[in-house]
């Protein structure tokens, strides 16, 4: 961030340069205005959000996040990953912070987000989105919305939701892949936000992240192709895998927030019987939300929303022999829930 002398009377804060370029988004339920004051500031932000269907769920706010550009941070020569993200959280503000100069503040009660980054930074875009960009973009909407922020991907049918709930490596990236190759719409991979009056889900429906070794799971041959081409990133966990686009028309997606209809548990392990899917009684639906989702828990309007989850379809839906036959068995419950 470009600073002025402490003492200079006229600008001490550098609060009069107005930023030279702008992008439009509407993303989880807002409208987001992306201000940079060059190109490779809005990198992260092209390659996140350009050419993501419109997510409205009507009157939505306008939502601003302002990218600057930052000191150098002085990472050593070599570093394989940018410092871990740090909370910052006090007087309506929060976000994260990875060293003194990259960091995401939030502010909801205004509707803005600061993200500041480094020249080191700034030649790594994957981790600028991931580790920056993202962040005041998910809490920004979520926050300023009042929207549930929730660890579960989301497909959709004629209008209607499913969320796929699961502990990472539960399989929902490929369990969404196999659902969008047999029509189902997408709405989200692991990110799902749930509009606690309407009960719409929506998303950022942009990337699939698939392991690595997920190749000989795809049986359609452009779709296997498309997925060998794909960048491979590591997760900080050391977790290697395939980012695929999911941009360009060549897989459905949800072109609105379809309203939740569904609620998928997804088992690791095959069925035991016939059927691959039980059905949960409410009880037992809310207290699966409940240890699922312990960052919604404590979120205002939280237990409201549980109880009108609870009375929706929800089954627990056990592993098949292929995802494409737990794909198609997902179809069916969720066109069942549509049906009745």
């Amino acid at each position: 961030m470009r600073m002025t002398p402490l003492g200079d009377p006229v600008d001490p804060f550098d609060e009069q340069q107005r930023p030279l370029l702008r992008r439009r988004a509407d993303l989880l339920g807002a409208t987001f205005e992306f201000l940079a004051d060059d190109e490779p500031l809005l990198a992260p932000v092209d390659a996140a959000y350009a050419g993501v269907p419109p997510q409205r769920l009507g009157g939505g706010p306008a939502l601003q996040v302002r990218l600057r550009r930052g000191e150098t941070a002085g990472w050593p020569p070599g570093l394989d990953r940018p410092p871990a993200a740090r909370h910052l959280s006090g007087a309506g503000v929060f976000g994260v912070a990875l060293d003194a100069v990259n960091m995401t503040l939030v502010m909801p009660e205004l509707g803005r987000a600061l993200v500041t980054l480094s020249p080191e930074l700034l030649d790594r875009p994957l981790d600028a989105r991931m580790e920056l960009v993202e962040c005041a973009v998910y809490q920004l909407a979520a926050r300023a919305q009042g929207l549930h922020a929730l660890h579960a991907g989301a497909v959709a049918l004629d209008g209607r939701a499913a969320l796929l709930i699961g502990h990472s490596g539960a399989g929902k990236s490929t369990l969404t892949l196999h659902a969008m190759l047999q029509g189902l719409a997408g709405v989200t991979e692991d990110g799902a936000f749930l509009d606690p009056t309407t009960l719409r889900v929506t998303g950022v429906p942009n990337f699939l992240h698939l392991r690595t070794d997920s190749l000989d799971r795809v049986d359609d041959a452009a779709t296997r192709a498309r997925l060998a081409a794909s960048p491979v990133i590591r997760r900080r966990s050391g977790a290697e895998k395939f980012e695929l686009d999911l941009r360009g028309g060549w897989l459905p997606l949800a072109a609105t927030p379809p309203v939740l209809g569904l609620l998928v548990f997804l088992s690791p392990t095959p069925a035991p019987g016939a059927d691959p899917w039980r059905p949960l009684a409410p009880a037992e639906v809310a207290a699966r939300l409940a240890t699922t989702q312990p960052y919604a828990a404590w979120r205002p309007g939280w237990q409201e929303t549980v109880e009108r989850c609870a009375h929706l379809p929800a089954f627990e839906l056990a592993r098949g022999r292929h995802p494409r036959e737990t794909a198609a068995d997902l179809r069916r419950l969720l066109g069942g829930a549509g049906g009745g």
